[in-house]
């Protein structure tokens, strides 16, 4: 009788421990779909399946909503959106991963190097621009591109973010001229050897940066990419994917939305191994609407966001562009180790918690 009593005693006191072993994630891939809000994603499963909630990241098995403002301000841009998220702290708009008063905080990918994991930021924007930089960099104005990246190669905490993939590159290149610095040469006596393109990365490259004009930046291909130089790491790895989801050309922007989409299902399907955290938010949302439609037919878009405001009658498109980000709260849609804390209304700086917790760390 006592060993039994013993052996359930052991069961009882191991089975909290082994609750939380399961819920340590060994990567996280953070996705952020920027200008990404509701009204976004709604309109994009419409466009894309004709009906409403066809999206994966709206049948991810925890959803919860995000709060999206700046500590100055209720709508928030994506400097201090991003930083809210990645550092758990809120500052002012403009500002990256740091207070407002100058004190660098520390990020998520940055407690990710200090632990020995690999990490990367992916986007096809600028990567010295807001969502990216604030992954690695910090500044008081997200316009300083020279100062931002130059922390790739000179990094406040860690060693620095292993892999940059996006674009960018030109003007990147204008504002190091502006501080008369060889950025190339920087790069790659620092370690950080530069590509022409994502698929010209060797599979042995332990860091490596890749900067691209135009539209020719495949995010499918460097969230792929990434995925396999991280995952040689046995202790783990970071990855934030980028997808700018402005509405400038609606048309575009939801047909990329969709895309978006396909990428997280096949990176939680296929690429990510099951350890992987995986969490889709938005930085901001903006001001685009579906107002309108019919059931059996495609929406009817405006070419850009002037055409929608100018148009006459005003219910000729089906969808109303505005000029400006919004702050109601966004979608947060998430699966794997640590996932189940993403439920109910959230502030935008519990995001950074939810993944330092799955990773099963301590802030400090």
């Amino acid at each position: 009788m006592k060993h039994r009593i013993s052996n359930l005693l052991l069961i009882g006191l191991a089975f909290p421990l082994l609750l939380a072993g399961e819920s340590r994630a060994k990567n996280i891939i953070l996705f952020i779909g920027d200008a990404g809000g509701l009204s976004t994603l709604n309109a994009a499963s419409i466009h894309g399946y004709g009906a409403p909630q066809k999206l994966f990241l709206q049948r991810m098995p925890h959803i919860g909503l995000s709060d999206t403002s700046a500590s100055n301000s209720w709508v928030t841009d994506s400097a201090a959106g991003m930083t809210a998220i990645v550092t758990g702290q809120k500052t002012t708009n403009g500002t990256l991963s740091q207070t407002p008063d100058g004190t660098p905080v520390k990020t998520i990918l940055e407690y990710a190097e200090q632990h020995g994991l690999s990490t990367a930021v992916v986007s096809n924007v600028n990567m010295a621009d807001a969502t990216p930089a604030a992954c690695y960099s910090h500044v008081d104005s997200r316009k300083k591109f020279g100062e931002i990246f130059s922390q790739v190669w000179a990094p406040r905490f860690g060693d620095g973010v292993d892999f940059v993939f996006g674009g960018g590159r030109t003007k990147i290149l204008d504002s190091m001229k502006e501080l008369k610095v060889d950025m190339d040469g920087r790069l790659t006596a620092a370690g950080w050897p530069m590509f022409p393109t994502v698929a010209g990365v060797p599979d042995n490259a332990k860091k490596a940066v890749v900067l691209v004009d135009g539209d020719e930046f495949s995010v499918d291909e460097a969230t792929a990419k990434a995925i396999q130089l991280l995952s040689r790491n046995p202790k783990g790895y970071f990855l934030m994917v980028e997808w700018d989801l402005h509405p400038t050309r609606p048309e575009r922007m939801l047909g990329q939305a969709v895309a978006f989409d396909k990428l997280i299902e096949r990176t939680v399907k296929e690429l990510a191994s099951k350890d992987t955290l995986v969490m889709f938010a938005a930085d901001h949302s903006f001001d685009f609407r579906l107002r309108g439609g019919k059931k059996d037919k495609p929406l009817v878009l405006p070419e850009n966001a002037k055409e929608s405001a100018a148009a006459v009658p005003a219910n000729k498109f089906d969808v109303m562009v505005g000029t400006a980000h919004t702050g109601e709260e966004v979608l947060v849609a998430a699966n794997g180790p640590g996932a189940d804390r993403v439920k109910g209304f959230l502030p935008n700086t519990a995001l950074f918690q939810v993944m330092l917790n799955a990773y099963g760390w301590k802030e400090h």
